[in-house]
């Protein structure tokens, strides 16, 4: 499928425009001084209102101006042809860092403010916690030679690294179970052929860098038009499914594990609940009618902040009342790597066609990694999310050649000092954009705050919490149980908005009744067929979803690039027609 990308109209800085913040103040303090003054002289109280309104009018234009110039110029470079795949060297790159880089001071200057507070405490949470728990599966499946240290390490400074450099600085990137997965298999490879893990894994990963790196420098990520709204609704509904999973059975182990205690697995319930019910409904005051809309719109940012609070509190209570004691978050005390190794990985410890030979792993690291970060930086960019800053309308690869280039180079640092390779994390940036979303009465975005300060400021708290005492032991106060409930909140609060995920909801409603609640994009197709598609994305799910957890779990990546010929044959062979794909299947 052949998805054509318009003729660019992008953005740049301001100052292209030769307006600046400080001269809209300036004018604005002219205007105050002319109208005053004729206030002032004429002494026509009418006269003078009308003035002053004329100037309060002008005063709203000045600053309108002012803030549409930062975000609104014109970029000379146009988007290549839909139908061109690579470009020539750094091609790509360039045009992404020039139409993003003219307004790095307005991505620091949007990052000050309540709701971008908010966002960088829930988002600390949900990432920090994946860290912690990632690092001991690392080490369970690396034996030690990669571990929580070497994950909190990596997520800390890739994380304020990317922050800093990427040209969509929203996307959060982190440890997932895909890639845990590949270096799991390359663990038993390593052992079976009798080579040290760690110099295996640096050169593996310093192969994938270089290939990751030659994608970047070629624009290769256009070949993501080929990814349609099919495929992101899986994947994204898959993460969801993952998150929602893991939730639930960390919270069921506590009952059926053969030493479990009652009453600790009901305090494991109640503190899960607290946390996912709390953010839940702390959420829903913002369609409320209490307070006023700043009032509602603070709670429902700090809501799941709050929500890890309360159930820390509530397991605080229940071990100095009752002495019942729930596992919590636990962060080395000590910066060294876990077997107390340095820090540099030896790249002479295999022979040479060893270092050769792992050019072989690297070709499936590379397209795992490829499709992780392209496939969630196009969910980050979907149009519904309504972002302006160097986006060209409804062009879903802005920034991904620039953000590529990034990958590669950390993917490079962390295979040279053993850590583990981050990638887009799925539902977190998701929840991210989010949490940086101000909503209009029915729910839809009407502004996102683009910015560089929540992500780096996310990253810089998981790298103190190594680096010192008072936050680390703060943060030993916060229960396992409390992050499940947020796992579960960031899963279920992923989904609405995904068709795949609505239209999986009407198969259970009445048609008649459910067109009269909402009229639907499909809802003027035939429900069978409407049906039929929800039903091979709910399968192709399933398939995916099962390899993960199996033997053959490496062949991941491979499921994830066959969903776009599995698009494909659906209209070839007559499954769903074109008029109904252009429906279903719509980016818009």
């Amino acid at each position: 499928m052949k998805i054509s990308i318009a003729t660019c109209l992008a953005l740049c800085s301001h100052s292209a425009h030769g307006f600046s913040p400080s001269q809209s103040f300036a004018t604005n303090h002219a205007l105050s001084g002319v109208y005053m003054a004729k206030l002032n002289l004429n002494g026509d109280p009418v006269r003078s209102v009308e003035s002053f309104k004329f100037f309060e009018r002008e005063s709203s234009f000045q600053r309108k101006k002012s803030s549409s110039s930062l975000t609104a110029s014109v970029v000379t470079e146009a988007s290549p042809p839909s139908s061109q795949l690579f470009e020539g060297p750094f091609k790509g790159i360039a045009r992404d860092y020039k139409r993003r880089m003219p307004l790095y001071e307005s991505d620091i200057q949007d990052g000050f403010n309540s709701q971008c507070l908010a966002a960088t405490m829930f988002l600390f949470f949900a990432c920090l916690a994946p860290a912690v728990g990632f690092g001991a599966l690392y080490s369970a499946a690396t034996n030690g030679s990669i571990g929580t240290i070497e994950m909190i390490t990596s997520t800390a400074l890739s994380g304020m690294a990317y922050a800093l450099f990427s040209a969509q600085p929203l996307t959060i990137i982190g440890g997932t179970g895909p890639v845990l997965a590949f270096v799991a298999t390359l663990y038993k490879f390593s052992a079976s052929a009798g080579l040290p893990f760690l110099p295996v894994y640096a050169w593996t990963g310093l192969w994938t860098a270089a290939i990751l790196f030659l994608s970047a420098i070629t624009s290769a990520s256009n070949l993501v038009k080929y990814l349609t709204r099919f495929t992101d609704e899986i994947f994204s509904c898959l993460i969801s499914t993952i998150f929602i999973v893991e939730a639930v059975s960390g919270v069921s182990k506590t009952f059926t594990m053969p030493d479990a205690k009652l009453v600790t697995a009901l305090l494991t319930l109640v503190c899960a609940a607290t946390t996912y019910l709390g953010s839940s409904v702390l959420k829903s005051i913002r369609s409320k009618a209490y307070f006023n809309k700043i009032t509602r719109d603070s709670i429902a940012n700090f809501g799941p902040t709050i929500a890890v609070i309360c159930s820390a509190l509530i397991a605080r209570s229940a071990k100095l009342a009752h002495g019942v004691t729930l596992p919590s978050l636990s962060i080395p005390t000590q910066f060294a790597t876990t077997t107390g190794r340095p820090w540099l990985v030896d790249l002479t410890a295999i022979p040479v066609w060893a270092r050769w030979a792992s050019f072989i792993p690297a070709l499936m690291a590379t397209v795992l990694l490829y499709l992780d970060q392209n496939i969630t930086v196009r969910l980050v960019n979907n149009p519904r999310f309504e972002m302006k800053k160097g986006r060209e309308k409804h062009n879903m690869i802005d920034g991904m050649h620039a953000d590529m280039l990034v990958i590669s180079v950390i993917t490079a640092l962390t295979s040279l000092t053993g850590l583990p390779w981050l990638v887009a994390a799925t539902v977190r940036s998701v929840s991210h954009v989010r949490a940086l979303s101000t909503f209009d009465s029915e729910g839809k975005s009407e502004k996102i705050y683009e910015q560089r300060i929540t992500p780096f400021a996310i990253h810089a708290f998981i790298g103190a919490c190594i680096a010192f005492a008072a936050p680390r032991s703060l943060m030993a106060q916060i229960p396992l149980p409390a992050l499940s409930g947020l796992f579960m909140y960031l899963g279920v609060s992923s989904l609405p908005g995904i068709q795949m995920w609505e239209r999986t909801k009407e198969i259970f409603k009445e048609p008649e009744l459910s067109k009269k609640v909402k009229v639907q994009p499909w809802s003027g197709l035939r429900r069978r067929k409407v049906n039929l598609f929800t039903a091979i994305q709910i399968a192709a799910l399933g398939a995916m979803f099962w390899v993960k957890g199996s033997p053959i779990g490496v062949l991941f990546p491979v499921l994830i690039a066959a969903l776009a010929p599995v698009r494909f044959m659906l209209e070839k062979f007559g499954i769903m027609s074109e008029e109904e794909m252009k429906v279903l299947d719509n980016d818009d």
